[in-house]
């Protein structure tokens, strides 16, 4: 069995066959919502008020194959992606020790994921990063935290008649 937990690329199909009980994948997101590299990161952005950490199966698809367990977890209002992270990490942990327990136990079932409702989790790019302070204030918040800490939302301030960069984390 080979376990895969915030990987972020597609393992070729030879690197999944070669394990005799598959692979399995913590996803931190409500699969099929956020399928992809920045899930935490995306559902902040987006609004999102829960998520979930998710144990599936590998396949050849991102993010594609069926799900054994899930678990819900809510997105605070001022919660950013770094504490969410956390938040996740912890319950991946806990939740793929339950799984292996049930596959152990030959009681680990996987439910197939629909494509109604599917997203993509593109990763996040530097042209992304800059505040744009036109949009409507709930936007700009959560632009922020879905971007704090890592890699960092920004704008522009002048300081002393020189423009320079700041990063805004809350």
């Amino acid at each position: 069995l080979a376990v895969v937990v915030a990987y972020g690329l597609l393992l070729p199909q030879s690197v999944l066959d070669a394990p005799r009980l598959g692979c399995l994948n913590g996803h931190g997101s409500k699969l099929p919502r956020w399928r992809g590299a920045a899930p935490i990161q995306r559902a902040i952005m987006a609004g999102d008020d829960t998520t979930a950490i998710e144990i599936m199966k590998m396949e050849i698809g991102l993010d594609t194959g069926p799900v054994a367990l899930s678990h819900e977890i809510a997105i605070g209002a001022n919660m950013v992606a770094g504490e969410l992270h956390d938040t996740m990490s912890d319950a991946c942990a806990d939740l793929m020790v339950e799984a292996l327990a049930l596959m152990e136990a030959r009681v680990l079932h996987f439910t197939p994921q629909t494509e109604d409702g599917a997203t993509y989790a593109r990763k996040i790019e530097k042209s992304e990063t800059r505040i744009n302070w036109h949009k409507p204030a709930a936007e700009v918040h959560n632009h922020i935290r879905g971007l704090s800490p890592f890699p960092g939302a920004w704008c522009e301030v002048d300081i002393g008649g020189k423009p320079r960069r700041m990063k805004v984390l809350r």
